[in-house]
């Protein structure tokens, strides 16, 4: 009985050092978007996160939410510097996301200024 128990927490333990795993370093897709810088914040009430918006045309639709991990400290100044500006965004999405790295499975790793 014993031996079962142990097998069943470690089963368990195991998925989830997987999926946390998974999350964290498996990519799903990487891209670009580029529009106008509309919101870059940082916000939460338990874990502060840095969020933002760019506007990629006329319509709500068209509004492409992102995160920033807090480790990016370039691109954050970055985005804080180019407030209203057309911008260029590198992201990467993932499968899905914790409260502790940000809103969106969109995680942006470059930024640039466009005309």
């Amino acid at each position: 009985m014993k031996k079962v128990i142990i097998s069943i927490i470690g089963a368990i333990l195991l998925g989830i050092v997987l999926y946390v795993t998974i999350i964290y370093y498996v990519t799903y897709s990487q891209g670009y978007r580029a529009g106008e810088l509309v919101k870059f914040s940082h916000k939460g009430i338990v874990f502060k996160t840095w969020e933002g918006e760019i506007s990629q045309g006329v319509s709500e639709g068209q509004i492409f939410y992102f995160s920033v991990e807090d480790k990016d400290k370039e691109v954050i100044q970055l985005l804080q510097d180019l407030q209203g500006k057309n911008v260029k965004l590198t992201y990467k999405e993932r499968f899905g996301t914790f409260p502790w790295l940000g809103d969106t499975k969109y995680y942006v790793t470059k930024v640039e200024k466009t005309e």
